[in-house]
């Protein structure tokens, strides 16, 4: 028995001294990018030593398992907090934060589609993280822009501006459907 657990403490030390940095700056992103989207997402009330504890570790969990449910149960978690600030604080809601909490949330969900694809010890191009990056920033950016018309679109008159932000927003959702579609036929 002692020498099983000998061998695992043994396998263990290996693996930890082939981990790469890489990696490991993708994790701790992953970790960043989900607490600080709990940070804007949550109203300040509710931020006690307890429900700080609970957060970073609801935070670092998507670092440590990118592949499993944790990505999804962090954003769910960030979600909460924003509809808890909205509706149980009043906390009005502002472009810039809706902005900022969305842009967390497909980046964090961006670097776990990355971790999961990168072992811990691999060595990788730094390119190769820019180019993920660039590509994450270049749909956001996007996205933003777009959000922001529509919102501005949305307040053009009393009724009419909300049905053209509703016409707009279908437009968007059938051509980013035959988008997608088209992408998948050409495979």
């Amino acid at each position: 028995m002692l020498d099983a657990l000998n061998e695992r403490v043994r396998a263990v030390r290996y693996a930890a001294t082939r981990v790469s940095l890489a990696p490991l700056l993708v994790r701790a992103a992953i970790f960043g990018t989900v607490l600080v989207g709990f940070l804007l997402a949550y109203p300040v009330q509710v931020f006690a030593a307890r429900a700080l504890l609970a957060l970073t570790v609801v935070a670092v969990l998507p670092a440590f398992g990118p592949r499993r449910v944790w990505p999804t149960f962090a954003a769910l978690v960030t979600v909460g907090g924003w509809l808890l600030a909205a509706a149980g604080f009043d906390r009005p809601i502002a472009l810039w934060r809706l902005l900022a909490v969305a842009t967390l949330l497909y980046l964090a969900h961006s670097l776990c589609a990355l971790a999961a694809l990168l072992p811990l010890d691999a060595v990788v191009d730094p390119d190769l993280i820019l180019r993920w990056l660039t590509r994450a920033g270049g749909v956001v950016l996007a996205s933003a822009v777009l959000g922001i018309l529509l919102a501005g679109l949305g307040g053009v008159g009393t009724d009419r501006g909300f049905q053209a932000a509703t016409v707009a927003g279908l437009l968007v959702a059938v051509a980013l459907s035959a988008l997608l579609g088209w992408l998948l036929r050409r495979r």
